[in-house]
């Protein structure tokens, strides 16, 4: 039987297949990830072609136990900062977890406030969701911006927000890597991320699928 998280094709699963084959075949040495970690960075290898994620990536001890838990939960908000990530994000998949991605970036209150404060609209999306209690449990997708990641960072440190994962791999050239590496040195809440200045709304995307399919696979202790 077909699981909801593969492809819905036998040619698709067939070529999906042999793209993770050659990743595992062609990586070499994993970079000392676990068994549970490596599907996440084969999938950020596979969304990129890029082999430099085999030790660019990197994990909270509790990231991919916590996030399984929390699409086994069901019903748990994915928080994306950019509306890349949801349409990314595949539908069926999705709903089979009961799950539901909000994004708040192009909202006109959000802009009016970014506008009126002088920040970014991704901080203050932010704050929307926190004010509309959607980040506390979530999985939180930040692909695109580092002032998003920076804004949760202090949210959970000064307000006691707690995600149940973040994933936080913003892209860029200004404080995007400065981002990620403050968000590892986070020990309140699991989180996963890339060091440097890769990242990318594709690779939040592909780390959420990977999760899915954990999840599905019953692979992973959760709880």
């Amino acid at each position: 039987m077909t699981k909801i998280t593969e492809q819905a094709t036998a040619a698709g699963r067939a070529i999906e297949t042999d793209s993770f084959d050659i990743i595992d075949a062609e990586a070499g040495a994993r970079a000392g990830y676990t068994a549970e970690e490596w599907p996440l960075v084969r999938r950020m290898i596979h969304a990129s072609g890029d082999f430099d994620f085999n030790g660019l990536s990197a994990f909270h001890p509790d990231a991919v136990a916590s996030g399984v838990a929390a699409v086994l939960k069901g019903g748990t908000n994915i928080v994306a900062d950019v509306e890349m990530i949801r349409a990314g994000l595949s539908a069926p998949r999705l709903e089979h977890f009961g799950m539901t991605v909000r994004r708040f970036i192009a909202d006109a209150d959000v802009i009016e406030s970014a506008r009126a404060e002088g920040s970014t609209r991704a901080v203050q999306a932010m704050r929307k969701a926190h004010r509309e209690g959607c980040l506390d449990g979530a999985i939180v997708g930040i692909g695109n911006a580092p002032t998003a990641l920076l804004e949760v960072i202090r949210l959970v440190r000064e307000e006691g927000v707690k995600p149940a994962l973040i994933v936080g791999i913003p892209v860029g050239f200004v404080a995007a890597a400065e981002s990620k590496d403050a968000l590892m040195t986070l020990d309140e809440v699991p989180w996963i991320s890339v060091r440097g200045r890769k990242g990318g709304s594709t690779l939040v995307v592909a780390a959420i699928h990977a999760l899915l399919a954990l999840a599905e696979a019953g692979r992973c202790a959760h709880g």
